[in-house]
This record gives C-alpha cells, structure tokens and sequence, in this order.
C-alpha cells in the first residue's frame, strides 16, 4: 500500500498536510486498524514511505504485523536542498500477517552482467552462464534496489500522478509475495499500478482511489492492459539490470525491442 507520506502534497483536488510525527502514526493505526479484517492469515503486506514516514510505519506495523525486511530503492530523481541532502530513495516495508506467507524467490532474482567472471578448475563457468550477448549472472534479491527508475514522460506508463510507482517496482512485490490467482489489494490506488500489474502478471485485484481523475486513469490503463502486457524492465520472466537490454550485439543489433527503465496486499 502506498498511503500518503507525511508531507504537504496535493493529489488532484485534496491536499494532504504534513502533521507532527505522532499525530501521523495515530493517523496510519486507525488505518491498519480498518485494513486487518480484510486480510487473510497468509497475506503479505508492503507498506512505502520516506525516510520521515517510515518511522511511524515501523512503529505501527510492528503491531499488526511481523516486520520482516525494509527495503530502500534509489528514485534517482528528487528536486535538490540547499541546506539538506538531496532525497534519492523511498522504503518498502515487507511485512506479513502470520509466520505463513508466500515468498517466490526464483521469481524475483535480478539478471546481472558479470564483469569479472569466475571458474571451476576445469574452466566452466561458476554461477553464471555465457551467452553470444554477454555473460550474466541470476542475483538473489537483497533490500536494496538499484535497477528502479521512476516513471519518466517518455515511458508508456506515465501518467500525471504526482507520486506513481514503476510497474517494474510492484511487478517485483507482486511476484514474489502472490501466486497466480491470488486477489492484490490496494487502498491507495492512484493511477492504478498495483492493479495493472496484477493483471498483466495473472493475479485479481481490488483498489480503492478517492480521486475521480485518478480513478478514471486506472480504469484506462487497465484497458490499455488487455493488448499490451508487457512490463518495461521486465522480459522473458527475468528482471534485468538497469539499460542491459539495450547493450549491442556482437552484430551491432539491438538484442531487444524493449525499452529498458532501468501495496500489494495479497488477500489470497
């Protein structure tokens, strides 16, 4: 889920106001509160924020939920600070309702090029594989996540949601912590990601979005779903480090049409 960060922004016609920390995690209790009879006892929670939001994040999913892992993506993009550091990443908060949850590890491992390539005594490779494209090794996914870009103009997904989600980023969630069939559910929709990529990757889904614009942008791409299932940064099932698919051939061919950019509450 992706509720509002504890900052002054504007969603369409709302506003929402940054409030003292305590006031802000009262505020996100009510809203687990309203959330847990909707959950089943295999459900996976992923929680967003800042590094100001977390704090009442932690604080309260820690008594709903078994916190087990946050995970830091780099944004790569964020207005700079003349007195502060620049902000350039977000959490995801990876929490589940029970000590029984889902987690597809195979399916979320990241497709690295390797620099340095290691081998055993008789000269095969050790843990990576050679192809005529280069030699690349499947990563276990860690915590952080570099190979993430916020979506840009010039991406399909775009939309005018000030504060959207990469497909790339939630496919990750989605696969990992749901199973084919299973209902991901999202309060805080926006402009639909979470929903869209459930669908494009064989999941059901529910959303809740208060704004009518954003609503009716998620009911667009979801549309646009039906004939387009592809999810930038994610092809032949693997995600790919950031721009690899873009690197040439021996042949000086692109080895891919794909352009390369680089809450999920599963109720099933």
């Amino acid at each position: 889920m992706d509720p509002p960060y504890n900052l002054n922004k504007r969603f369409g016609s709302k506003k929402f106001s940054r409030r003292p920390v305590d006031e802000y995690t009262d505020w996100l209790n009510v809203l687990f509160t309203n959330i847990i009879p909707l959950l089943k006892k295999k459900a996976t929670v992923y929680i967003c924020g800042d590094w100001l939001t977390s704090i009442s994040i932690f604080t309260v999913a820690s008594n709903f939920f078994t916190v087990r892992n946050r995970i830091t993506w780099e944004r790569e993009k964020g207005r700079g600070a003349l007195s502060n550091w620049k902000n350039a990443s977000e959490d995801i908060w990876f929490c589940t309702v029970s000590e029984q949850y889902t987690f597809n590890v195979d399916d979320v491992k990241l497709r690295r090029r390797v620099i340095a390539p290691y081998r055993h005594a008789d000269g095969k490779p050790k843990d990576w594989e050679k192809t005529s494209t280069g030699n690349f090794r499947d990563t276990h996914p860690s915590n952080l996540w570099t190979d993430i870009t916020i979506p840009f103009w010039s991406m399909p997904e775009n939309t005018d949601h000030p504060t959207q989600k990469s497909e790339k980023l939630i496919a990750k969630l989605v696969l990992a912590s749901s199973n084919p069939g299973d209902v991901i559910f999202d309060p805080f929709l926006g402009s639909g990601t979470s929903s869209v990529v459930a669908k494009k990757l064989g999941r059901q889904f529910c959303g809740i979005e208060i704004e009518e614009e954003y609503a009716l942008l998620a009911e667009k791409r979801l549309a646009l779903a039906n004939t387009d299932g592809s999810i930038q940064g994610y092809t032949d099932r693997v995600f790919w480090e950031r721009n690899m698919l873009n690197m040439m051939n021996s042949s000086g061919e692109c080895r891919s049409k794909h352009k390369v950019n680089s809450l999920l509450l599963p109720l099933d």
